[in-house]
Order: C-alpha cells, then sequence, then structure tokens
C-alpha cells in the first residue's frame, strides 16, 4: 500500500483517510457498539480493535482496508488533525482484510486516476451474491445511522447547541448536520419540557416537568445499563473541558450525548429530525457519573 507512489500498480492503495475501530472510538454509523461496528464490516470484535484506512486502488475504486497496527492509524490521525503531513503506509503483514467502499463520505479523490467508484466484484463472488460495497447512509431519511450522526454532531458542536438551549424558552430549529432538512426541533408544548432523570411527574403550576415517553424509556434503559453491563461501547466517554466528560451512548432506537457537569440531549429513531434535552434536575447528574464509571475511555 502507498500513500504517494503516483505510478503504483492497480494493487496499491492511494490513501485518502483513516479513522479507528475500536471499543472507545469507531464510526458510529456502523452500529451502536463495537461488536455491532466490527460485524458491519465482517470484523471480529477483537479489544484492541482495528485502524480503518480508507483509499482508492490504481483503478480509482473505493476500498477500506481494516489494519490491526492500531497505534499506526492512531498517530496518522492526530498529525493530520494537527495540520501536519504524514504518510500513513500500513504493511501489508498487518492488514485483516480489504473490503469494498467506504462506509463514509469523503470529499476528496486520489490525484491521477479515474474518480472513485465502487470496484467490480470478483466472478465468484458475484454468483455467490456477496455482499454490496460499503456505502455512506442515505442523509435523505431518518433512521439509526442518521440518529447516531446526529448525537455526533451535537457531541462537536456542544456550546453551540448548549448556548441555544440557555438563549431560547423552549429550544427551537437547530441543524443536527446529518443532511438536508436535518433541522431538529424539539417537541412542542408537553414534550418540549426539559426532564430531570427519574422525575416522573407531569407539568404543572407548581413548576414540575412532563417526562417524554421515549424519554422515559431511554432512562430506563441507562439504569439497566448500571445493572447488567451493555455490550462493549454502548457507553463511551471523552474528553470535556473543566475537568468534565462528555458521554455518548446508545441503545435499540436511541442515542443519549450529554456532559458529567451538564445536560443530556436524546435522539430517538421514533422521534425524526428532533432532538429532546434532559434538565439537570437532581437525578441526572447521579446517572451521568455512574455511567461514566463504566463507559469505556480511550487509552
Amino acid at each position: 500500500m502507498s500513500g504517494t507512489d503516483e505510478s503504483a500498480d492497480e494493487d496499491a492503495l492511494f490513501v485518502l483517510s483513516a479513522v479507528l475501530l475500536t471499543p472507545a472510538q469507531f464510526p458510529s454509523v456502523l452500529g451502536d457498539d463495537f461488536p455491532e461496528a466490527c460485524a458491519a464490516l465482517g470484523l471480529e470484535p477483537y479489544d484492541r480493535g482495528y485502524g480503518l484506512v480508507l483509499g482508492q486502488d490504481g483503478t480509482g475504486a473505493r476500498w477500506t482496508v481494516a489494519v490491526d497496527d492500531v497505534s499506526l492509524v492512531a498517530v496518522a490521525i492526530a498529525a493530520w488533525d494537527c495540520g501536519m503531513e504524514y504518510d500513513l503506509s500500513p504493511d501489508e503483514r498487518t492488514v485483516v482484510a480489504a473490503i469494498p467502499g467506504w462506509p463514509l463520505a469523503l470529499a476528496v479523490a486520489a490525484p491521477g486516476i479515474p474518480a472513485p467508484h465502487d470496484p467490480d466484484p470478483e466472478p465468484d463472488e458475484a454468483a455467490d451474491g456477496a455482499r454490496p460495497p460499503l456505502a455512506p447512509p442515505d442523509t435523505t431519511s431518518w433512521g439509526p445511522a442518521q440518529r447516531r450522526l446526529g448525537a455526533d454532531e451535537i457531541a462537536l458542536q456542544w456550546e453551540a447547541w448548549r448556548d441555544q438551549f440557555d438563549h431560547e424558552d423552549e429550544p427551537g430549529p437547530a441543524d443536527t448536520g446529518t443532511g438536508a432538512d436535518r433541522g431538529a426541533e424539539a417537541a412542542e408544548g408537553e414534550d418540549a419540557d426539559a426532564v430531570a432523570a427519574g422525575d416522573e411527574d407531569g407539568a404543572d403550576g407548581a413548576g414540575r416537568q412532563i417526562l417524554h415517553d421515549g424519554v422515559r424509556r431511554v432512562l430506563k434503559e441507562l439504569h439497566g445499563y448500571l445493572e447488567s453491563s451493555p455490550p462493549l461501547g454502548r457507553v463511551r466517554s471523552g474528553f470535556a473541558p473543566a475537568g468534565a466528560r462528555m458521554l455518548r451512548a446508545d441503545g435499540p432506537g436511541w442515542s443519549l450525548v450529554a456532559r458529567t457537569d451538564d445536560i443530556a440531549y436524546i435522539l430517538l429513531d421514533d422521534e425524526p429530525n428532533e432532538v429532546l434535552p434532559v434538565g439537570r434536575g437532581p437525578e441526572l447528574p447521579k446517572l451521568l457519573e455512574a455511567l461514566d464509571r463504566i463507559a469505556v475511555r480511550p487509552s
């Protein structure tokens, strides 16, 4: 494999990007947890994880190459994030699988070769009905992948989302960054009440809050994670300012993103484009602290 040799033959790989596939950090479009993400690529869920190298071969075909040299890929990603050049050329002995297609959308292409396209299946694969090449999720519809991408965007743009929540009586239209018409309107009326975890009371003149049915279900499942360990990677903890942690948790049909020193946001498969805030309250801090204790953290 090569990221620089423009005279390479058709089997060479021109590296365009890379991501980690580990219990603490994996492309959320692939699944709610690490084993599910691995299964989407036909990989065994080894705890050490993989590096995913995205590139084109000499014919321009898209390939996702999984390597077991996670450290090498992590160094390359860190260098690129700092604006530094880094020639990511994994040793062929570290290659675990070469998978046609890309699971993520890339806006770049290798120079001097045909435009990115899916590789033609091998004759025996075509006859056996091999699965189609990897492809990014459709951003014009709402589903599990879009829900998880929306949660990713909130985590990346936390301050902007929090500022909006602070300056509006009720959360209004906002962009989750998951594609066209991704305006996320918090539910109006009763559903718009930011709820405290564990608050079972309905809204009344005393200011008690209504618990959205979907939020109630998510909080119940999160408490269940504390009693019975969820699949690896269902709860992940990352860095946040001021000594806090950014939490991501996912489950069947839902995603949560929260800061341990702040509120939480929940997205649901059955609430397209909606972002439901969960107020701080007396119980949410304890729940988030408990989730942080069981969360997987980057090594």
